[in-house]
């Protein structure tokens, strides 16, 4: 029997409204009456989920969001942060001058806010920070505080374009960092040791929970790592296909309440 079902937000658990249907919604409720953990594992901000842990009601003493691509793990009710994995401001100035290099806008975040070094600011820094509904600054890189906790930097740019400059990564930051391309125009860089994978496995080892009782659901590149921990990854049927091909289960697209489908058939449907 599955004990921990893990879910990504944009692409899976909302359709492409931004909306969680009732389908998707009572299906949820309907495997936390069974006992089953349910996870939201998100690469959006820990202030951009808060609205959706409400109305899943994801809230009791014993549960969990994981947010940033796994480098925040927080308890929804008490507010305790599980885990943290960061970016140093070294880091951050490190990454501001690749991205000049290879003619790239970024982005990063601290745990409530959103920043940019681009006075010309990217509409994609804009849809990031209306999506979430997280304040939106602007910081010149000598302007950052050294001790800021920095769990994501993102390049931002139309498709094409950040296609071509991820080309023009040189190979030893590919080493020194774990990205993730999460959507066609968000390329997301983290610390090594951060991704959604790694923290669904912390978390269901913190629950006494093991792999093979773990199902992930999800749709894009960062979905990844956790589709493959899972003891059962589930893939959307509008995933990637890199995620199509390691998933175990695939299920109905995220306008056809996919989530609901996978729920019902991995947990509801089985005694």
């Amino acid at each position: 029997m599955y004990k921990l079902v893990a879910i990504d937000i944009d692409g899976t658990l909302m359709n492409d409204r931004k909306e969680i249907t009732k389908e998707v919604n009572d299906a949820i409720q309907a495997a936390k009456a069974k006992g089953v953990k349910v996870v939201i594992c998100t690469g959006r901000p820990i202030v951009g989920v808060q609205s959706i842990i409400e109305e899943l009601k994801l809230n009791d003493e014993d549960d969990y969001v994981i947010t940033f691509n796994g480098a925040l793990v927080q308890n929804t009710h008490s507010k305790e942060v599980e885990s943290q994995i960061t970016l140093t401001y070294e880091n951050l100035k490190e990454i501001y001058e690749l991205s000049q290099k290879i003619d790239s806008p970024l982005h990063f975040f601290d745990t409530e806010n959103l920043y940019t070094p681009n006075r010309d600011i990217s509409r994609y820094t804009i849809h990031e920070a209306h999506i979430n509904g997280i304040s939106l600054h602007y910081r010149t890189i000598d302007e950052v505080p050294k001790d800021m906790l920095i769990p994501k930097v993102m390049f931002i740019d139309e498709p094409d374009r950040l296609n071509q400059n991820m080309a023009n990564i040189p190979e030893s930051f590919w080493e020194k960092y774990t990205f993730v391309k999460s959507t066609p125009f968000f390329l997301e860089i983290l610390d090594p040791r951060v991704s959604k994978g790694n923290a669904v496995k912390q978390l269901a080892e913190k629950l006494s929970i093991k792999q093979e009782e773990v199902i992930c659901i999800g749709d894009g590149e960062n979905d990844l790592s956790m589709i493959e921990y899972a003891g059962c990854g589930v893939a959307m049927a509008n995933a990637v296909s890199v995620v199509k091909e390691v998933a175990q289960f695939h299920t109905l697209s995220n306008n056809e309440n996919g989530v609901a489908y996978a729920i019902e058939k991995l947990i509801l449907e089985t005694k």
